[in-house]
């Protein structure tokens, strides 16, 4: 899908991500719908693309997604990418931080996909990118809610895919590694363990925009020796999870957890 002229509506366009993915499919001619809770920053990146509109969303609100997709008009692309920290032990959230968690890292997307998709049908053509993880590939310890959104998300959107196939509306999932220099990750000050090494904003936004343009499934975003470990936990999880364990790697990370509880 060539994605000049075409209108992306993206989620969670404030930080993060978010404006490298926009300043990347802008690059191709992309037009956009910018959404996040922080309408000053959406106006700063929307004057920098040369003019976008805004619409400020609070997508852990009954009701937001919904109202965004009215809203945001006619869309040719979704990348559903709005995101919120939800790290930590099981114990340590709350009820409420378990809905808002839910809310915003699942429920938006799907809600936005069910609202927005069926025009796309109707037009044979569109896209939607859902940004899921590598925490929707293998879980560890102390992120027992995050890994539920992300295994839920990416399973919804590879599932999605075969419903719409052959309409000539594409679905595709991205899975980062920990992404370096912005975003949940970066701001926490860590370092990953080195098989899981680190991606940067700029090659996780050219992912989205591959799998836009060349109807990819799914993307991985991770250096190759974390891809060569997921092949081993798909082909013997138990092992996978034994030399996990051994490097420490499925134990809680309790700065982690105080860090991401501060933000949540």
């Amino acid at each position: 899908m060539d994605v000049r002229g075409k209108t992306v509506l993206l989620t969670g366009a404030s930080t993060g991500l978010g404006p490298h993915i926009a300043r990347r499919l802008h690059r191709d001619g992309a037009r956009f719908v910018l959404s996040a809770r922080n309408e000053d920053a959406l106006r700063k990146l929307a004057d920098e693309l040369g003019g976008a509109k805004v619409v400020p969303a609070d997508l852990s609100r009954s009701g937001e997604p919904e109202r965004l997709a009215e809203k945001a008009g006619e869309i040719d692309v979704l990348v559903s990418n709005a995101g919120i920290p939800a790290t930590g032990r099981l114990e340590s959230f709350s009820i409420e931080e378990l809905d808002r968690a839910l809310d915003v890292n699942l429920r938006a997307g799907m809600v936005l996909a069910r609202l927005l998709t069926p025009a796309m049908v109707e037009r044979k053509s569109g896209h939607v990118v859902f940004m899921s993880s590598i925490a929707g590939h293998a879980a560890v310890g102390g992120e027992t809610v995050y890994h539920a959104t992300k295994f839920a998300i990416r399973g919804f959107g590879l599932a999605l895919r075969e419903e719409l196939w052959g309409t000539g509306v594409g679905v595709s999932v991205i899975c980062p590694t920990f992404v370096s220099e912005a975003g949940m990750w970066a701001e926490t000050g860590l370092k990953p363990d080195p098989i899981a090494g680190e991606v940067t904003p700029a090659q996780v936004a050219e992912a989205v925009r591959t799998a836009i343009v060349h109807n990819r499934g799914e993307i991985d975003v991770m250096p190759l020796q974390l891809r060569a470990s997921l092949k081993v936990q798909a082909l013997a999880p138990g092992l996978f999870t034994a030399v996990a364990r051994s490097r420490g790697v499925t134990k809680p990370n309790d700065e982690q957890d105080r860090r991401q509880r501060d933000k949540r």
